[in-house]
Parts: structure tokens; sequence; C-alpha cells
């Protein structure tokens, strides 16, 4: 690669390491070191030696364990769950042609770009009438519908664009229309799915403005929600504060790195599409 385009990936490259590597890199160190190494020698300098203590002690303070377990059950409900309600509602709009398909998607979106803080408060009071406040249940149903009306919206226009000479041939064949969306359609769209999936758990997994108002009980509480409470209700020094930064985003990263390979091909099966 030569010309503007080499410059134009190494700046990308000294952006990247600057607004994520770097400042990861130093709450990583600083997660090892022990409070006395980080008063005498700044945030900057590489610690003396591996200290654990903090991290341990965190961990222990707010029962990480259980917030962990909260985090993925919450996180896997959602990115499966909203993945299955997407593909539905996609299939019924994208190739059933329902009436106002137009009119129904515009709903999705604008359903999709609303902020929080305006359904904060409808969703709270519906969530104490049905008894379901401070339950997970009450945080996967309102994330699911929220994840899947961007799901609703990006499958649309890809389902939009599905030969439809393979749906009349399965037709010949004898399949109804559930058969082929469930042999046809989703082993096609496959790889897109697993991107869905992908951000879907990824994004659940860092939401705190939802858990933080439908989750005020300790043993419901996310790995987000926990370590937003802990730093504004409890003292805690420079190095446990960096401890508790990595083990929140720690989770987030070993997922995303598990399923690099995957999102990769969806994305590139997407383009070459």
């Amino acid at each position: 690669m030569r010309g503007p385009g080499r410059w134009a990936v190494l700046f990308a490259l000294v952006v990247l390491a600057v607004v994520m590597v770097f400042p990861f890199a130093i709450v990583a160190v600083n997660a090892v070191k022990s409070p006395a190494d980080y008063s005498s020698h700044g945030p900057l300098s590489l610690p003396d030696g591996l200290y654990l203590q903090g991290i341990v002690d965190f961990w222990n303070r707010v029962d990480f364990g259980t917030k962990l377990w909260n985090s993925f059950v919450i996180s896997a409900s959602v990115s499966v769950l909203a993945v299955v309600l997407s593909v539905l509602n996609a299939y019924a709009l994208g190739i059933g042609r329902v009436k106002g398909r137009l009119s129904i998607l515009v709903l999705f979106l604008v359903a999709n770009t609303l902020p929080q803080e305006a359904l904060v408060y409808p969703l709270y009071y519906l969530a104490k009438a049905v008894d379901l406040y401070d339950t997970q249940l009450a945080v996967i149903i309102v994330m699911t519908a929220i994840q899947a009306a961007f799901g609703t919206y990006l499958l649309s226009a890809v389902l939009g664009q599905f030969p439809k000479e393979i749906l009349e041939a399965a037709a010949i064949d004898g399949a109804g229309r559930l058969r082929a969306l469930w042999r046809i359609v989703v082993p096609i769209s496959r790889p897109t799915l697993n991107v869905l999936l992908i951000f879907f758990f990824i994004w659940t997994w860092n939401e705190f403005f939802l858990p933080l108002i439908f989750l005020i009980s300790n043993d419901t509480q996310t790995v987000p929600v926990a370590l937003g409470v802990l730093q504004g209700e409890k003292y805690m020094d420079a190095t446990m504060s960096s401890a508790s930064a990595l083990l929140g985003v720690v989770p987030a990263i070993a997922f995303f790195l598990i399923f690099q390979r995957t999102l990769t091909r969806g994305v590139t099966v997407g383009a070459i599409k």
C-alpha cells in the first residue's frame, strides 16, 4: 500500500492506540500495583511487582462472581431472543411484504432512536404494575425490545434482497413459510445473524442506565451497575479502582476475541453479497 492510503491506515492505528490501547494498558498496569507503589511512582510507571490483592479485595467486596453471572444471563438471553425476534419480524417485512411495511420500519427506526431517558418513566411504572421491578426478567424484556428494533430494521433490508427464486422453488417442493424460514432463510443469513448476536451481547453487557434503574438489589445487579454504585458510594484507592475497571472490561474483550473470526466472516460475507 502506497501513497495516501498508507498514511490513512497509519493515522487510524495511531488514533486507535491513543484512544483505546493506551488507556487500557494504563488501567491494567495500575490494577496490579500496590497502593504504596502507586503513591511512590505514579500511574505511568511500571509496577515493582505483581500485586493482586486489589483485584481480590474488589472481587470479594462486590461479590463479583454473582455480578458476572447476572450480566452473562441477561446478555445471553437478550442476544438470543432479540435475534430470533428480529428474524421473525424481518421475514414478514422483508420477504412477506406485509401491508404498511414502510410505516412499520419507520416505527422500528423511531423506537430505536428514542433516548432511554424518555422510556424510563413509563417502563418503571409498568414493571411495578406487573410485579417485575428489580428482576432480571424486566431488563431482559426491555433490552430485547430495544435490540430487536435495530435488528428488525437491519435484517429487513437484508432479507428484502433475498432471492425469490429460492423461496419459490421451496414452495413448489411443499415447504411452508415457517419451514422455508428455518431451513432456507436462516442458514443462508447465518453470518449476518452471528454478527447481530455478538453485537447484541456486547451492547447489553455494557448497558448501564436501564439496569441501574431496574436492578436495585445487590443480588440482581450487573457488572456495570456494580462498578458505578461502588465508585459512587464507597471510597476506593486508585489501584482498586483500576482493578474494578479491568475486571469490568475483560469479559467483554474476551467474548469479542473468542468470536472475532465469526464476526469478521459475517462482515466479509455481507460485504461480498
